[in-house]
């Protein structure tokens, strides 16, 4: 009961634009910051997903099958609402680009910047209005093991297919703490642990992942470290989708890589379907590098934001502190374009080279 109770206030605050999209909810006083939750929201009986009944919804079976899957990415309104009809446009455009799964709210779609309340309305509208047609990925990891366990609970309650869990960052742990970690939140329901040492500034090495393989709700790794990395898994019949844009081609024909998490594939997603189903194409592959490299010439997303701005797919709107990319940086967006042909970008639009104050920056 409290479980319904909490969905049907979390339906009711999300807000209806002036366009008729829906549109995340303000802050609230029951909220004060990014994981304080409501009191009914975690209160005692509020245990969605620790019930037996609602585990069996999708299978590990049916993640692993997946070879392309899109970070995507969450435009915004100028007010600094999301703006759920582009993001419903650009969902669409995955879906016919044949993009199997999508991450919502993951390092692409600033779910960092985001309030929970915001992350798990995001994650239930895709799955309202897109479950059936693409798998849902949430993710829902935090570096706190605490707002880990809540948010993937409610991410579950929501219908998420999958949840996508990185480890710990910033206040790093132990590799037994690390276990315990991801032990917490694989009774769920299917889980992708995503490593990207990058960010994290701790390798989540074999030996954890190992431990956790045994796990039935243990689907695979997203994993950035490189090709070595994902022959140590794929010899050891563990999922493994690469991580690296550049090194996907190769990871999938070479090193036996499940497939990708791309951010690429916001843009082309035909293409990079391309690239993980028709068999090695040193061809198509070098034929991207160039807008691969553009992608990731600053920190993701504020490239791939940069760019859907350009071709009219998603508004000129950033949430701070990204930036968007100079001006030279845009100019050569608009040729990698042409060099690859507008037919294979979404959005109907020409690609253009927008003025500095064309972008707007908030800060909600």
């Amino acid at each position: 009961m409290a479980h319904q109770m909490f969905l049907g206030t979390l339906r009711a605050n999300v807000l209806t634009n002036p366009t008729g999209c829906r549109a995340a909810p303000p802050r609230s006083s029951a909220r004060i910051g990014r994981g304080k939750f409501p009191v009914a929201a975690i209160s005692d009986d509020y245990l969605p997903m620790r019930s037996t009944e609602a585990k069996n919804r999708t299978s590990k079976g049916d993640i692993t099958s997946l070879r392309l899957i899109t970070a995507v990415k969450t435009p915004y309104l100028p007010d600094g609402r999301f703006d759920l009809e582009a993001y419903d446009y650009l969902i669409n455009m995955q879906i016919e680009g044949g993009v199997e799964g999508v991450i919502v709210g993951g390092t692409t779609g600033e779910g960092h910047l985001m309030s929970w309340d915001e992350h798990i309305m995001l994650i239930g509208h895709t799955v309202n209005c897109f479950g059936t047609r693409i798998k849902v990925i949430g993710n829902t990891g935090s570096n706190s093991t605490g707002e880990a366990v809540h948010a993937t609970e409610q991410g579950f309650a929501v219908g998420m297919h999958a949840a996508l869990h990185i480890n710990p960052y910033y206040g790093k742990t132990s590799t037994e703490g690390m276990i315990a970690h991801f032990k917490a939140v694989l009774p769920m329901g299917p889980t992708i642990i995503y490593n990207v040492p990058s960010r994290t500034g701790q390798d989540i090495l074999p030996p954890v992942i190992e431990a956790l393989s045994g796990h039935p709700n243990m689907v695979g790794v997203k994993e950035c470290v490189g090709h070595e990395r994902v022959k140590c898994y794929t010899d050891k019949d563990i999922s493994v989708w690469s991580g690296n844009d550049d090194e996907c081609h190769d990871s999938r024909w070479k090193y036996g890589a499940t497939g990708v998490v791309s951010v690429t594939s916001n843009l082309v997603p035909g293409l990079v379907r391309s690239l993980m189903y028709e068999g090695e194409n040193a061809t198509l592959r070098e034929k991207l590098l160039p807008l691969i490299k553009w992608l990731f010439c600053e920190p993701n997303p504020i490239p791939v934001d940069t760019a859907l701005a350009q071709l009219g797919v998603a508004r000129p709107v950033l949430r701070l502190p990204y930036k968007a990319l100079p001006l030279e940086k845009r100019v050569e967006f608009v040729r990698i374009v042409e060099a690859i042909g507008r037919e294979h970008f979404i959005g109907k639009r020409e690609a253009r080279v927008l003025d500095d104050e064309d972008f707007i920056s908030i800060c909600r």
